[in-house]
């Protein structure tokens, strides 16, 4: 089965949801990214046993730094989902494209260009 999802989406792969770095997210949106996901395992369901949990606390502290720095804190987002629901993530991917449409190119963008 194919997936189709936007292609301007970038996967990067991580032993762990948990793994996934405040630093890393932050430079996402200097490198050109409107908006960053974070697709973890469902909620109790971590190999790792909390890492879904840092991951989403880690995303919810992002939330409120970039509502402090004056960009939307809907730019980033965690979705718990199985490694078995690819349809899922499909359609994950294209609502979190749609959305981040909607909002426009990063602020971040638009200061690094100027």
């Amino acid at each position: 089965m194919r997936l189709q999802y936007p292609t301007n989406i970038k996967i990067i792969q991580l032993p762990c949801s948990g793994r996934v770095d405040i630093l890393h997210m932050l430079k996402s949106f200097e490198d050109g990214a409107d908006g960053v996901y974070v697709a973890g395992c469902m909620e109790g369901d971590c190999h790792f046993l909390t890492g879904n949990f840092k991951a989403r606390r880690k995303v919810n502290y992002l939330k409120g730094v970039l509502a402090a720095l004056g960009i939307e804190p809907e730019r980033v987002e965690m979705f718990n989902m199985s490694s078995a629901e690819g349809p899922r993530f499909a359609q994950v991917a294209r609502e979190f494209t749609a959305k981040i449409k909607e909002l426009g190119p990063s602020p971040v963008k638009k200061a690094k260009a100027a």
